[in-house]
């Protein structure tokens, strides 16, 4: 399903976490609506995204993180060649994916990574012979952080698991966890989205907070 070029671009454009219509979809491949409907058909009875219908309109999204996951997994190991950079804004859009951005739920790009390697530091995260949360990571999440512990166990995903960041080529933190956290720093205000896209930059307020919490460099950010 995924070796379709314009499938694959339709799956990661919804690694944004959020539901698009096909219409959208079609203009985002370049590609007529009829042909849009045809490969989203194919990627609905195939497992890959589901659908919720509002009135008229027809929206899909991905099945869920694990897709998420999947997705930015293959792109890494893919190495597939990075579009050219025509004009400005493309180089814009590609340097604020770079420096942050969500992966379905959690963070990813130099901003995500960061943040992972000072939980590491910081002993919250054991990344030695795997990839665990630590009881101190634990605490720090529903303590300092906030983040309710309900909101934790109210999943059957892992609390937290690595993901190949395809930009960094090193891992940042994805799982249950991963998603908390980058709810809760948003909820925080401490990171806000850029433009309509999936990029995120980490505010004065997160940089403060971050350096405070984490020893974080705000130039790592």
């Amino acid at each position: 399903m995924l070796a379709d070029r314009t499938r694959a671009d339709m799956c990661l454009a919804l690694v944004d976490g959020r539901a698009w219509t096909a219409g959208e979809l079609a203009k985002y491949a370049g590609v007529a609506a009829s042909t849009a409907t045809e490969h989203l058909n194919r990627l609905l009875e195939g497992g890959l995204l589901v659908e919720r219908r509002q009135g008229r309109h027809r929206y899909v999204q991905l099945a869920g993180p694990h897709v998420a996951e999947l997705l930015e997994s293959m792109v890494t190991h893919l190495d597939p060649p990075r579009p050219a950079v025509t004009n400005l804004r493309t180089a814009t859009v590609a340097a604020a994916l770079a420096r942050g951005r969500t992966c379905y739920d959690h963070l990813a790009g130099r901003v995500g990574v960061a943040i992972t390697d000072a939980m590491t530091a910081k002993s919250l995260v054991d990344q030695n012979g795997g990839f665990a949360l630590t009881e101190a990571g634990l605490a720090w999440l529903t303590g300092p952080l906030g983040v309710e512990p309900a909101a934790l166990r109210a999943t059957r995903r892992p609390l937290a698991r690595p993901c190949l960041d395809w930009t960094e080529r090193r891992t940042h933190l994805g799982g249950a966890a991963g998603a908390q956290l980058c709810r809760r720093l948003h909820d925080l205000n401490w990171i806000t989205r850029v433009g309509t896209g999936r990029a995120i930059r980490v505010t004065p307020e997160g940089e403060s907070a971050l350096h405070t919490l984490l020893d974080l460099d705000p130039a790592a950010l």
